[in-house]
């Protein structure tokens, strides 16, 4: 049996074929080359993340800090309230004893002087 001279492809049609297989794997190679481009190794990858693992412990160091002055903060304002509420009371007092007291020893003065007190 003899293959009919038209089955098998020319030569020309070859070179096409093999000319448009080059094409394809030439762009084919040229997208694999972009997408290695992005990839990093595993020991730049391994670096990477304990730098970030150093700065996350930073931080956490920074915010336990912050916390701490933050309460140191809020009992001395705490304090300070209790001291200034301490200051006000002591401060009515005062006032109570500097201008009550002159005045009800003038009142009582005052009544004993109208009752007329004479030696018997």
């Amino acid at each position: 049996m003899s293959v009919p001279p038209g089955a098998e492809p020319t030569l020309w049609e070859l070179h096409r074929a093999v000319s448009q297989l080059r094409e394809d794997l030439r762009g084919d190679l040229a997208h694999l080359a972009a997408r290695l481009d992005q990839v990093v190794t595993h020991d730049v990858y391994q670096a990477d993340q304990r730098a970030t693992l150093q700065r996350i412990d930073q931080l956490e160091t920074s915010l336990t800090t912050l916390r701490n002055e933050h309460e140191q903060y809020t009992e001395r304002v705490d304090r300070q309230r209790r001291e200034d509420a301490a200051h006000a009371a002591a401060t009515r007092r005062l006032v109570i004893s500097a201008f009550i007291a002159p005045l009800i020893m003038l009142l009582l003065q005052l009544w004993l002087a109208s009752r007329g007190t004479s030696p018997p």
